[in-house]
């Protein structure tokens, strides 16, 4: 497999010696406020058995951000892992050999621990501090500065932030090396490196931005933006600390708007006295007149400039505000319903596919993922699952106007130790409080995270009792928590649900097995404590395919029930489509659920996998057709869900159809609906009725239909259309294939 040049995201050589972001400025003499190395490019890498052996030789390149698997020349078994879970896992579904055995908690056959990662550099001018950040990096970073172990960050999910002032050369050549563990087994047996029974390769590598940042005295260590649309204004926390002698400064904060530049408001400016050595953390509210609201419909951005004698950051935001409510049980997006709509990616999954190389880093492919194709799919939202992602998507996420789930990567519910303990059961409670805190910290500002997210499938008191209460005030604009099937905490706390309507068919011993004519019967409301909490689909279907069309290990039953033991990777697409679109509609039309999020959007594709996503060709983002025709129609603004599933009629039967239309849309919607026979063949209707609808704002309402089925056999499609003035996505389409049979004379 030939490696990929990431020009988007690599800078030239010369470039990466030289060029520095300022984000202060030379005036009239004044040193700089402060800057920003990037450090991005192509490393050298090496590898050792031992942790503080550092190599003899770096006889490898690797880009940084990426993954060690691109290292050219390659790198045997360079991702090979497999944890105890993921063995316990393929052995139950008969992946593995029933003899297959994982006496630890994992096992490799790399011949490896660790991987070193190495550059040099040059700083620009003397300051007084300097911080090296590694954005992320698994499996466990450890820094180098000239011959210098700088310290260590357990965090394979959080930014490491380096003190490296001692250790720089101001004058002339810095050599700095980054050292990552090779696979999970190189971190201690209570480190946390996330938890996927699923997934068997565990792919090393610098995976988001490195910089080096340099200020003078105090250092601004961290700001956070919380938006108030209702005053229009900004709280900011503004995290200082003194490296140097006792001094007072002029803390500034000035807003302006991110395109164009143009000044908001008057700058608020507070003086600080800091003693030698202090940190402080300083709160004062901004102003924002007049202020754009952020919204998926309009994300517009903002800048907020902070600054003190010695240093400078610039913070984008947006000005929205995101909540359920109690009461309803609706997501509120600035005060308004705002159903989600969209899907999972598993990130860290297509780590391990081998057509991954640097397509995460690659921007015109990012794009592509996250804003045409969402628009293109009528999605707004996206959960980020088992493993975050780079900045630079959450990034364009926010330019998107995308509404975010962002979850933790804790996902422990099945037997991971030789003494058939769970994976939760090693770590220890304040390294995951502590990397969760810095979850929290690394991601607050982005405006498109609008919902933290503790865990997914698991059940640990610790969750509920302990870490989300721990973590919970870090973060100013109150977003709500999902933690996984625990209850949640607060009145307007979601939880999530994945309703596999298909999932019977794999694990049930004999029929009846789920079938589409079963959502024909009233949906259950939620009780207990589920009917006070707004509940969010964020997994559905056991449809999962291969991207060539063959059923995954989970799917393999589902496919062979209902099209039999030789169906063909054509028909299984077709099936496919068609029964996720029905199955969207259908959630969709309840209103029980705030959002509605299929999984997954991005997966792995390796032999073993068990989930996969939608893509025919992954590197050029080429969706599946028979998916994107029905999932398109399934997720627009107006939803329309034709309630009937039978899959045969008599000829001439007359009977009336129910369908339910919901309006995620702002406005009334208004226009025709039409019930229409077509031969599947194509061409005009054979037989057809219509009827006038109005769906008030964010609505449902339900219409009869009543229509006689056509008199000649065959194979036919039932087709409800809604047609609504003004809305730009119209028509919607909801189909039901039929075949119509001959009467019965009896």
């Amino acid at each position: 497999m030939k490696s990929r040049t990431n020009t988007s995201f690599v800078m030239t050589p010369h470039r990466r010696l030289f060029y520095f972001l300022i984000l202060g400025g030379i005036l009239s003499g004044q040193l700089l406020c402060a800057q920003v190395i990037p450090l991005d490019g192509t490393w050298r890498v090496g590898e050792s058995v031992a942790p503080e052996a550092t190599p003899a030789a770096f006889s490898r390149k690797v880009p940084v951000p990426g993954l060690t698997s691109q290292a050219r020349p390659v790198f045997p078994d360079v991702d090979h892992y497999e944890t105890h879970e993921f063995v316990w896992t393929m052995k139950r579904y008969e992946v593995l050999p029933a003899t297959a055995s994982c006496e630890g908690l994992g096992q490799t056959r790399q011949k490896r621990n660790f991987f070193w990662h190495e550059r040099t550099f040059r700083a620009p001018v003397r300051r007084e501090h300097a911080t090296l950040v590694v954005n992320k990096a698994q499996f466990g970073t450890a820094v180098w500065l000239n011959g210098t172990k700088i310290g260590e960050h357990a965090g394979c999910f959080t930014a490491g932030r380096f003190d490296v002032t001692a250790a720089m050369n101001w004058s002339g050549e810095n050599r700095l090396i980054i050292r990552i563990g090779a696979h999970p087994g190189a971190m201690p047996d209570w480190a946390f490196w996330g938890s996927d029974g699923e997934k068997g390769p565990w792919t090393p590598g610098i995976y988001d931005r490195v910089e080096l940042r340099l200020a003078d005295n105090p250092v601004i260590e961290d700001v956070q933006v919380a938006p108030r649309i209702t005053s229009g204004e900004i709280v900011v926390q503004t995290r200082l600390t003194n490296y140097g002698a006792a001094r007072t400064v002029d803390l500034a904060q000035r807003v302006s708007t991110w395109k164009g530049k143009r000044p908001v408001g008057q700058p608020v400016r507070q003086q600080i006295q800091l003693a030698a050595g202090e940190e402080k953390t300083i709160t004062q509210t901004v102003p924002v007149p007049d202020a754009v609201l952020w919204s998926p419909e309009n994300p517009f951005l903002y800048t907020l400039e902070t600054s003190t004698d010695g240093d400078t950051r610039t913070t984008r935001f947006g000005m929205r505000e995101f909540r359920f409510d109690p009461a309803t049980r609706l997501p509120m997006l600035n005060g308004k319903v705002c159903y989600l709509r969209g899907a999972s990616i598993t990130l860290h999954r297509f780590f391990g596919d081998p057509k991954c190389s640097g397509l995460p880093w690659n921007e015109a492919w990012v794009r592509k993922l996250l804003v045409d194709i969402p628009r293109r799919m009528n999605w707004n939202a996206f959960r980020i699952c088992i493993g975050p992602a780079p900045q630079q998507w959450l990034d364009i996420a926010d330019e998107a106007g995308l509404l975010l789930q962002y979850e933790f990567p804790i996902w422990s519910d099945r037997e991971a130790t030789p003494e058939k303990k769970m994976r939760h059961t090693l770590w220890r409670e304040d390294d995951i409080t502590e990397q969760l805190r810095e979850f929290v910290r690394d991601n607050w500002n982005h405006p498109s995270v609008v919902l933290w997210d503790a865990s997914n499938e698991t059940r640990w008191d610790f969750l509920r009792d302990r870490l989300v209460p721990a973590v919970r005030g870090l973060d100013l604009s109150g977003r709500p928590w999902e933690n996984g099937y625990m209850q949640p905490l607060a009145p307007g706390d979601p939880y999530e649900t994945h309703p596999y309507k298909f999932i019977n068919h794999c694990f049930g011993k004999k029929p009846p097995f789920f079938q589409m004519t079963d959502l024909e019967q009233p949906l259950k409301p939620p009780d207990g404590w589920q009917a006070q909490h707004a509940a969010i689909i964020n997994e559905y279907d056991w449809l999962w395919l291969h991207r060539d069309g063959t059923p995954s290990h989970l799917t393999r039953k589902v496919y062979e029930n209902l099209l039999g033991p030789n169906s063909t990777a054509r028909q299984r697409f077709a099936l496919n489509g068609y029964l996720l679109g029905g199955l969207t509609e259908f959630f969709r039309a309840q209103r029980q659920y705030a959002g509605v999020l299929y999984l997954a959007y991005l997966d792995g594709d390796l032999p073993h996998v068990f989930t996969c996503d939608n893509f025919r060709d992954v590197a050029t983002l080429k969706l599946e057709p028979n998916f994107e025709n029905y999932m398109r129609e399934a997720f627009k603004p107006l939803g329309v869900y034709l309630d009937f599933w039978q899959p045969t009629l008599p000829a001439g039967a007359k009977r009336a159809y129910r369908v339910t239309l919901v309006n995620d849309t702002h406005e009334p919607a208004r226009g025709r609906l039409t019930l229409a026979w077509l031969r599947e063949s194509g061409g005009a209707a054979v037989t057809q009725a219509e009827q006038p609808f109005e769906v008030a704002p964010v609505g449902r309402t339900s219409c009869e239909i009543e229509l006689a089925a056509p008199a000649r056999e065959g194979r036919y499609v039932l087709t409800a259309k809604a047609s609504s003035l003004g809305e730009p996505s119209s028509p919607t389409l909801s189909r039901r294939q039929v075949t119509v049979t001959k009467t019965d004379s009896r």
